[in-house]
């Protein structure tokens, strides 16, 4: 079994930073709109999800050896409107701009890369388990 873990520590009060154990960081920040300088834990979620499909999608039309000119992931999730405000559903567009692909390999393609291959769309499915627990340094 593979462990991975990550360190958040706050910067300012909606101002956050995540690191792995790489020293690679990512900024959150949980501002409105107009002062939005960083992705939302939600919206990193829907990140998470549209990189994890594309990787497998893009090295699978690789394999193929398929010209790729463009390729991205529009990721739209609707939530619940009390709280906690969960994803009901999400809905990824995957487009790819190619002149010798066709429609229906790369149908299949994602398929398989959302539906076999992504680990984080899996995780979204499965009966996941947390704990959590309090320390105070000494």
């Amino acid at each position: 079994m593979s462990k991975r873990s990550v360190t958040v520590r706050m910067k300012a009060d909606l101002e956050y930073e995540a690191v792995n154990p790489q020293g690679n960081k990512v900024d959150i920040d949980m501002y409105d709109a107009a002062e939005k300088q960083a992705q939302s834990p939600m919206d990193l979620l829907l990140s998470a999800l549209a990189g994890c499909g594309s990787v497998d999608a893009v090295l699978m039309m690789k394999k193929k050896r398929r010209t790729i000119v463009d390729f991205y992931v529009e990721a739209d999730g609707e939530r619940n409107d009390g709280i906690p405000a969960y994803y009901k559903s999400i809905h990824l567009n995957f487009v790819l701009v190619s002149p010798d692909a066709t429609e229906e390999e790369f149908k299949k393609v994602v398929a398989l890369s959302v539906e076999k291959y992504c680990s984080v769309a899996s995780s979204l499915k499965s009966e996941i388990t947390h704990s959590s627990e309090i320390k105070r340094p000494l």
